[in-house]
């Protein structure tokens, strides 16, 4: 025991040596504040005043192991006056087999009926103690942070063991000092987590022979301590000790422990610097096929970053640095496992990345929330779905735009991004798809120009739907849109519609451009298909002066001229000498570069 005591002691005067680069410890996370309100009647009073009478608790002796059917008897025969002794006696003897979800659910139910045990020491160590055994570091923290157990040496132990589990090693080794008596008060099993908390913590501050002086207290067979002794020696690069130790530890019986020292060897194959070997960058990938979760997953993730760095490996990078992100709790480097992870996937989706469009694209949603955010994320997103459009892969970019209008987008950005997802759903045949878009994001009130734009894609989608009624009640009361309703009615050969419609968009009888003529002609069309010979009379006395040194004239004469024979040839040959233009604009050309369906032509 005096032996263990003076390694323990080196181990702590070790500690507090200065390191190549100090830092100093963080501050203790604040308190929450303390209810100043009215008092609560205990419902069962009396066991606070008791405990707080008692000593303070120092290594594992104030919680005695008891029988359980012993301790539910004396529950179970307890009167109002001696159940909260006879809780704390069974939670005290969970604690002392470690069993600290049990102790914390025990310890809970006594605070319910008795308020005023959070203002007792002990009482709070107990539950510190038993949230850290639960592996609930946070939690435990903020309770044996408390001004009243700052100095005490069994909160101290337990802070240390919290702080290493939150990956806090500057204040865990801040604590040694503190917690020296109560893990020096212990043997055996229950002193070995503090001596490793200890050791690693002085591992994660690269002080590797801090941590073979703690782990010196350890059982030289001790396959958890043979584990950490393989990384201490291998920071030291002690390549054959480490490996030694490493696979003692592989014939420990816990999985958990063997997968670590599986790693560890994996990683004694890899040099600190210059190329990796393929074997040893194999039988990583084969490692974490095989295992997943916990802290032995994500030291294989970092190493694999650190390969993917190391090899310019782009896929490895992005797999590894994702799955970290995703998966596991952040800390001190997630934010810029992020932001390397972000650098590789726009590398990647670069026009000049070397990978071809539709990889490009996968990958993209393969990794898409981890897009940068912001205009970077917005540019990236956007420049692909380009490259898809052009390309005229329409689906694949509207379902790329949809993430990110519906993951990302925010208010009124979602108008003109919805009205272009729309837009593409229907240039890929899924008008029902791009209607959906708009009807989901339609809370919003948008500027007027951006509800034109998302009701002139909304009456595409209806007419090629054959919904036109609602088509034409979409276009109602906007600017411009009768020049769509116009052309949806062309497009259906629905004459009598078209002539409705389109008479106040007739424009004067002179000086007319490719799209005037295009009114005028379509207008005739609608006339000739109805027989209707005096208003095409008429609209011929109007044009034929305007339209006489144009090269439409024919068509023109061909159809409004009296006397002309009028036959389908005749038609087919005035529908075919149309300019390519129409009064819609940009809305015809997704009209006309839309998968067609088969529409009824009106006649009468």
């Amino acid at each position: 025991m005096i032996a263990l005591r003076v390694t323990l002691l080196a181990a702590a005067a070790l500690a507090q040596a200065p390191a190549s680069s100090p830092s100093p410890p963080s501050p203790a996370p604040a308190l929450p504040a303390r209810s100043t309100g009215a008092a609560t009647t205990p419902r069962l009073p009396g066991f606070s005043a008791e405990l707080a009478n008692r000593p303070l608790a120092l290594g594992p002796q104030a919680w005695r192991v008891i029988p359980s059917a012993d301790a539910w008897r004396a529950i179970a025969r307890a009167t109002p006056a001696t159940r909260q002794s006879a809780r704390w006696d069974y939670a005290a003897s969970m604690l002392a087999q470690a069993r600290g979800a049990e102790a914390s659910g025990v310890l809970s139910v006594m605070r319910g009926d008795d308020p005023d045990l959070d203002l007792v020491p002990a009482f709070t160590l107990a539950r510190g103690a038993a949230l850290a055994m639960a592996g609930r570091s946070l939690e435990a923290l903020t309770l044996l942070s408390r001004d009243e157990l700052a100095r005490a040496s069994e909160a101290c132990a337990w802070r240390l063991r919290a702080l290493a589990d939150s990956h806090d090693p500057a204040r865990t080794v801040g604590e040694v000092a503190c917690a020296l008596p109560a893990i020096n008060a212990r043997t055996g099993a229950q002193r070995r987590p503090f001596v490793i908390a200890a050791a690693q913590a002085a591992l994660e501050i690269e002080r590797p022979r801090v941590a073979l002086g703690w782990l010196g207290a350890m059982p030289d067979a001790d396959p958890v301590a043979n584990l950490w002794r393989g990384r201490a020696y291998l920071a030291l690069h002690q390549l054959d000790l480490a490996r030694l130790r490493f696979g003692r530890a592989a014939l420990a019986s816990d999985p958990v422990g063997r997968s670590a020292a599986r790693l560890g060897l994996i990683e004694v194959q890899i040099p600190p610097s210059g190329p990796v070997p393929t074997a040893a960058a194999a039988a990583l990938d084969d490692f974490l096929f095989a295992w997943r979760g916990g802290a032995v997953e994500e030291r294989a993730l970092r190493l694999s970053l650190a390969i993917a760095d190391r090899r310019h490996d782009l896929r490895r990078g992005l797999l590894a640095g994702a799955t970290l992100f995703r998966y596991f709790p952040p800390g001190p480097s997630t934010a810029p496992i992020l932001a390397a992870t972000q650098a590789r996937l726009a590398q990647a989706l670069a026009p000049g990345g070397g990978l071809r469009l539709d990889q490009a694209a996968g990958l993209y949603w393969e990794y898409r929330d981890l897009a940068p955010a912001g205009a970077e994320g917005d540019t990236l997103v956007n420049t692909l779905a380009d490259r898809l459009q052009a390309a005229g892969l329409y689906a694949r970019a509207a379902q790329l735009l949809s993430y990110q209008l519906n993951a990302r987008a925010q208010d009124v950005a979602q108008g003109p991004l919805s009205a272009r997802v729309a837009r593409l759903f229907v240039l890929a045949g899924q008008p029902a798809a791009a209607i959906k878009t708009l009807r989901l994001t339609d809370a919003t009130p948008y500027p007027q120009p951006m509800q034109i734009e998302r009701r002139r894609v909304e009456a595409v989608a209806l007419h090629l739907l054959g919904r036109d009624a609602e088509a034409l009640a979409v276009l109602e009361d906007i600017p411009g849109g009768q020049a769509v309703q116009q052309e949806l009615l062309w497009q259906r050969r629905d004459w009598k519609g078209l002539l409705t419609h389109d008479g106040a968009l007739l424009p004067a009888s002179r000086g007319l451009d490719s799209v005037q003529q295009v009114v005028v002609l379509r207008h005739a069309v609608a006339l000739a298909m109805l027989d209707r010979q005096s208003d095409l009379a008429r609209l011929h006395a109007r044009y034929a002066k305007a339209f006489a040194a144009l090269p439409s004239a024919a068509a023109f004469d061909a159809l409004t001229k009296p006397g002309a024979p009028r036959n389908l040839d005749l038609v087919s040959k005035a529908l075919a000498a149309l300019p390519n233009a129409s009064p819609a604009g940009a809305t015809a050309d997704l009209i006309d570069a839309a998968p067609k369906q088969p529409v009824a032509t009106s006649r009468s």
